[in-house]
């Protein structure tokens, strides 16, 4: 009797598993679809003045990948970039004047805030105040906001402004491809992005009266007007999951923003070892549950019920002879891997991957607990080798 009331306590898990599947697949937004692009757009009769901030610290290995495209952009109308050398000690800025010497292109102004971020600011956003201030006087129409490690084909501003001008938005922002080359980046990269658009489904997001809000921090062309109304990036400051946070303040200052998968925008960061990975996602993954243990408890036992108890049911099944644990736990463990598909295949990975996920599930389930255990003792959430305590004002999509 015991045995069988275990088998069938099994059972009854992987059923609860395959239906918390089977909503995911199907009332969720969709998120597991990747054919969410820049929206149907017409090229403006006037091109508006564009201004491009890009903060970075510490950047000189990747800014020779991403820096000349930025300057080689083909817009037909006025764009400069400023780019905002927050205390590296690698000649970043230095670096960037030479490759805009040798490259021409866009016009360049490289410069840096005095001393460290004042109190209550995290450093990234700090460096974005900077370099928004300066943009600012040349009164532009919009700001792209992009990270040092992102490249742009030529178009891309030209694009990015057509489809915000076209549709409306006040904000256009795209998840840049991200690297995928070693096998670690196979395994974790994809599924960052999946689980992303998991937690934001990017279809929500561009829905008028949806709460849904999010952005990727890598590009974002935001409107210089909306950004002064939803007081970007003060009102901001203390956020470690900063292009979440602009999103909700843009969405809650009556902003209409939208959210989709680049095609010509793309990371050159290298991610080559599991622990460069671990602390991408660690640095802010606690943040994100708003340093809420409870919130932590609730997260580690969902990623188990819906990614390890799949796979998990299908052996248990097969040892204990019970079929419908065996079915069921096959079945949620078929849709998993169905839903994972398309975003291998929009990352050109091969599809023989999709089965692991439970396995990369387990490693972000490792990861946030790591990352509450940093924040407890002290650590904190860190960029670019400064770290910050204070947790992340920013709050759940609700």
């Amino acid at each position: 009797m015991g045995q069988t009331a275990r088998v069938s306590a099994i059972a009854w898990t992987a059923a609860v598993s395959l239906a918390a599947w089977l909503w995911l697949l199907l009332c969720q937004g969709f998120f597991w679809r990747t054919d969410v692009r820049l929206p149907p757009r017409r090229e403006p009769a006037e091109w508006p003045d564009v201004c491009v901030v890009v903060p970075a610290r510490d950047e000189a290995a990747v800014l020779p990948l991403s820096l000349p495209s930025l300057l080689a952009q083909d817009y037909p109308g006025r764009a400069e970039v400023f780019l905002v050398d927050d205390g590296s000690t690698d000649g970043t800025g230095e670096l960037a004047r030479e490759l805009a010497a040798r490259h021409g292109g866009l016009p360049l102004t490289v410069s840096s805030p005095a001393g460290e971020p004042p109190s209550g600011w995290t450093g990234k956003l700090w460096a974005l105040r900077h370099g928004i201030a300066l943009a600012r006087a040349r009164g532009p129409e919009y700001l792209l906001l992009t990270d040092a490690d992102i490249a742009h084909e030529p178009d891309s501003l030209r694009l990015l402004v057509a489809a915000a001008r076209t549709g409306g938005f006040d904000v256009v922002s795209q998840m840049a491809r991200l690297r995928v080359a070693s096998l670690w980046e196979r395994l974790v990269v994809p599924a960052f992005v999946y689980f992303f658009a998991q937690l934001y489904p990017f279809r929500r997001i561009g829905r008028k009266g949806s709460r849904t809000a999010a952005a990727a921090g890598g590009c974002v062309l935001l409107r210089a007007d909306t950004a002064a109304k939803a007081r970007i990036p003060d009102a901001i400051r203390h956020a470690v999951i900063d292009d979440v946070a602009l999103a909700r303040a843009v969405k809650g200052s009556g902003g209409h923003i939208w959210l989709g998968l680049a095609d010509r925008v793309d990371s050159v960061r290298p991610y080559p070892r599991l622990h460069d990975l671990w602390r991408m996602v660690s640095r802010s993954a606690y943040a994100q549950l708003r340093h809420n243990p409870l919130l932590l408890l609730g997260t580690a036992a969902g990623l188990t019920l819906v990614y390890l108890v799949p796979p998990a049911a299908v052996p248990a099944g097969l040892v204990t002879g019970d079929a419908p644990t065996v079915l069921l736990g096959a079945a949620a463990w078929l849709v998993m891997t169905a839903t994972y598909l398309p975003m291998l295949r929009y990352y050109r990975q091969p599809l023989w991957l999709a089965p692991l996920l439970p396995f990369t599930a387990f490693l972000y389930l490792l990861m946030t607990v790591d990352s509450a255990v940093q924040h407890y003792r002290g650590r904190g959430a860190a960029w670019k080798g400064r770290t910050y305590t204070r947790p992340d004002t920013v709050a759940d999509e609700g």
